[in-house]
C-alpha cells in the first residue's frame, strides 16, 4: 500500500486521518466501528466507496477531516515513536547520495521506529530488496509486523541481530548501507563485505554527535572507503502573511493598519469595530512569507562515503 496507490477507500484500508498539519493520525476503517476526535464522531461506513483526499463531516457537524492515502511521508509524520526518527529533509538527503532507486538492494541498521526503512522500501520498488537489522527484539517484532500491515513483507526483510558482534550475514549484495548505530565505527568492516564488489558501494553513517563522526570518518578511510564527506541539514520552514497596502491617503490620515496572518488570528479583539474591519478589507493586499519563529535545528549529521571497485578485496 504504501509503494503503490489506489483512488478509492475500502474496508480494511489504512487511512492517514488530516485534521490539520500538527494534527494527524492513522487508523485502520472498519464498517461498524466509529472514529473520534474534537470534532464529533465520524462514521468507518461513511469512508467506504469514497476517493482518498475526500473531506468528510462529523455525525454532529462541528467539524471535518480528509482521508488521506497513506505514504513513507506522512507515515513519518504519524509513525509511533519507539526511537528517534529520521525527518524528511534528512531521509530525502540520504536518499539522494545513496542513489536510491528501483532495482537496487539496501542494507539498514537499525530499523528503530521504521520511519526511513519504509522510504527506502518505497523508492526502491518494484525490484529491489531492503535488508533491515534491529538489536532490539520487541522493536523488531513490531516492525516486522508494521511492514507485514503495510504490504512491504515481499520487499523488506528484518531480522532481530545484533550487527556490531555478528555482521550482517550476507557478503557482496548490497547497493548501499545505511547505518544508524550509537557506534558505527565497529560495523564498517561488516559493511564492506555486505557491498556489491562489481560497482561503486556507498555508505551513510547517521551520528548525532561529532564525536561518533571522526571516529567512523578514521574507521571508513581504514578499510579503503574515500569521498568520505559529511553534512548537516538544517531545513526551514516558511509562513505566508496578507500584507495591506495602504495608498497615501491612508497614511495622512493616520489609520492604524493591522498586519494579520493568513491563518486564522486568534489573538484578534472580538470588539473590533465593524466598519474599521470592512475599512481595512477593502485595502489592497499582497502576499509576503517569513521564517516561523520556532526552526528544529540539529537532528544528526550525515557521513558518506563510497568504496570504488578497483579497491575491494
Amino acid at each position: 500500500m504504501f509503494h503503490e496507490y489506489k483512488n478509492i477507500v475500502e474496508n480494511g484500508d489504512l487511512v492517514v486521518v488530516y485534521s490539520t498539519p500538527e494534527t494527524m493520525t492513522t487508523m485502520t476503517v472498519c464498517s461498524g466501528e466509529i472514529f473520534n476526535n474534537r470534532f464529533g464522531s465520524f462514521r468507518h461506513s461513511d469512508m467506504v466507496g469514497l476517493k482518498y483526499g475526500s473531506k468528510i463531516q462529523s455525525h454532529t457537524g462541528r467539524g471535518f477531516v480528509y482521508l488521506l492515502h497513506p505514504t513513507p511521508a506522512l507515515w513519518t509524520q504519524v509513525v509511533p515513536h519507539r526511537t528517534q526518527i529520521l525527518y524528511l529533509p534528512d531521509i530525502s538527503f540520504i536518499s539522494l547520495y545513496l542513489n536510491l532507486m528501483p532495482g537496487k538492494i539496501v542494507i539498514e541498521s537499525g530499523t528503530g521506529s521504521g520511519s526511513f526503512s519504509h522510504s527506502i522500501a518505497r523508492t526502491i520498488a518494484p525490484s529491489g530488496h531492503l535488508y533491515t537489522f534491529e538489536y532490539h527484539e520487541l522493536r523488531a517484532n513490531t516492525a516486522r509486523k508494521e511492514f507485514d500491515e503495510h504490504s512491504l513483507a515481499n520487499m523488506v526483510t528484518i531480522e532481530h541481530r545484533d550487527v556490531i558482534a555478528n555482521g550482517f550475514g550476507r557478503t557482496n549484495i548490497a547497493d548501499a548501507v545505511f547505518l544508524d548505530l550509537p557506534a558505527p565505527w565497529d560495523a564498517v568492516e561488516a559493511a564492506k563485505q555486505a557491498l556489491r564488489k562489481d560497482t561503486i558501494g556507498r555508505i551513510c553513517c547517521f551520528s548525532p554527535c561529532i564525536e561518533q563522526v571522526q571516529r567512523t570518518t578514521l574507521a571508513l578511510n581504514e578499510h579503503g572507503f574515500s569521498e568520505i564527506r559529511m553534512f548537516e541539514c538544517l531545513a526551514k520552514d516558511y509562513e505566508f502573511r496578507n500584507a495591506p497596502l495602504p495608498d497615501i491617503d491612508v497614511a495622512i490620515s493616520g489609520k492604524k493598519v493591522s498586519f494579520k496572518s493568513v491563518k486564522s488570528d486568534k489573538k484578534r479583539k472580538r470588539d473590533e469595530d465593524a466598519a474599521n474591519m470592512e475599512e481595512k478589507d477593502e485595502l489592497p493586499t499582497m502576499i509576503l512569507t517569513k521564517p516561523v519563529d520556532e526552526v528544529r535545528g540539529h537532528t544528526s549529521y550525515l557521513t558518506f562515503a563510497i568504496l570504488a571497485p578497483k579497491e575491494h578485496e
